[in-house]
């Protein structure tokens, strides 16, 4: 009987030291803001500013418009974890990522309410065009094409564009993009990296456009290509969930993408956030609210965006 009590006793300390052991595993996987934001400034209160007669925002609701499926810049998780917002359009479900906190500044500083809406890629443009979507923060380029159809404001990140690849292909050591020459490759739909990038790879056989970023890297994991173009960020975070994947960053070097001006690559790399065009009011207090960050704490937001993002 008493062998029976010691066992079960044992048992009983096993469990605890087993559940013990989880409990710090899940403790020590959480991710403490603090780490990664204890620089960047704190929202600068505006709320004295009679905002109401800004088109899109006499309800005092800001409806950004994003695909909620563009890690780290966005996507759709089940629970308000880390700050999560609910996304109106798809019941259950909760937007976040790097996007989301900055659409979450903009709204603190003026005190507006933040609707998150899903929205296909190229649907974003027309949404705001429409007056469907009050803006998009959507990890868009800040292109002349865009800019010609909305306004953009911001920059609220600089962005480098990249190729992604994996670690056995045999592009995994290329210094250039004459490196890649003849690889298989693709990019997401409607982005510069596939209508202006890919093509500068000699011989490149160029496949039909994924329609996420998800979908991109798919393709890549499963051998569909041998790597493809996308920015820093993206490229960053999809390192993060497979270490399967190698970045290959060639700025700042002469076998970098080209573009015919510095203008241009700017134009192309910097990201912006599209409102109605015309509607300067609306351009200029997101333009503020932007103003207190600097490059370096953008880094630090999408560096948190990174470290808390879902696996795929």
């Amino acid at each position: 009987m008493r062998r029976i009590v010691n066992l079960s006793i044992l048992l009983l300390l096993v469990c605890a030291m087993l559940f013990a052991a989880c409990d710090a595993k899940r403790n020590a996987g959480k991710i403490n803001a603090d780490d990664y934001l204890s620089g960047v400034p704190k929202v600068e209160n505006l709320t004295e500013m009679d905002t109401s007669k800004i088109i899109g925002l006499e309800d005092g609701v800001l409806t950004v418009g994003m695909e909620c499926a563009y890690a780290p810049y966005n996507w759709t998780q089940t629970d308000d974890s880390y700050g999560a917002v609910p996304i109106s359009n798809v019941a259950g479900s909760y937007a976040n990522g790097y996007d989301v906190m900055i659409a979450k500044r903009i709204c603190e500083t003026y005190g507006w309410e933040l609707e998150i809406v899903s929205s296909a890629w190229d649907s974003l443009t027309p949404a705001v065009q429409s007056k469907t979507m009050d803006a998009n923060i959507a990890g868009q380029s800040m292109t002349a094409d865009r800019m010609a159809e909305v306004n953009m404001a911001g920059p609220y990140y600089y962005a480098t564009i990249v190729c992604l690849t994996t670690k056995d292909s045999p592009y995994a050591t290329a210094k250039s993009i004459a490196d890649l020459a003849g690889g298989k490759c693709t990019s997401q739909s409607g982005t510069i990296w596939y209508e202006s990038c890919l093509p500068q790879i000699k011989n490149a056989e160029l496949i039909a456009p994924a329609e996420t970023a998800n979908a991109m890297i798919m393709q890549l994991q499963t051998g569909t290509v041998d790597f493809v173009c996308t920015d820093l960020p993206t490229a960053k975070g999809a390192v993060a969930k497979d270490d399967n994947l190698v970045i290959l960053d060639f700025s700042g070097t002469t076998g970098d993408f080209q573009f015919a001006s510095e203008q241009e690559r700017a134009e192309n790399v910097n990201i912006g956030i599209s409102v109605l065009k015309g509607n300067e009011e609306l351009t200029n207090a997101v333009n503020r609210a932007l103003s207190i960050l600097d490059e370096e704490d953008f880094n630090a937001l999408m560096d948190y965006a990174i470290a808390i993002q879902p696996e795929l």
